[in-house]
């Protein structure tokens, strides 16, 4: 489960952050998830709640934020789902390599006090 190492770095960085900016209790952090990310955010809430004794958090809270894959198709300048058509544009039928969200994993906020 790959998860608890993106959950641990998260973690660090979440607490440097806060330790840099003099802060004393980590409120929250914030991820950005997407669905062609290959992380499964049930699992990163898992290795959350897992890890957070360890790291003296306890009360801290964890927001996945979820993004559904896009393509983009440059022959039409047509923007679909990836989850509906995979790689083939609905409207021209032609392969569209761009994939414009989806592969996010991102720390994109830390609350702290």
């Amino acid at each position: 489960m790959h998860e608890v190492g993106i959950m641990e770095g998260a973690i660090n960085m979440a607490l440097k952050l806060m330790s840099e900016q003099n802060g004393s209790r980590l409120r929250a952090i914030h991820m950005t998830v997407g669905s062609l990310s290959s992380v499964v955010p049930q699992a990163l809430d898992s290795a959350f709640l897992s890890l957070r004794a360890s790291y003296g958090i306890d009360t801290a809270e964890l927001h996945i934020t979820w993004v559904e894959a896009t393509c983009f198709c440059t022959d039409c300048q047509c923007e679909f789902s990836f989850d509906q058509f995979g790689y083939i544009c609905p409207h021209c039928h032609e392969p569209a390599f761009n994939v414009s969200k989806g592969k996010e994993l991102e720390l994109t906020r830390v609350e702290w006090e």
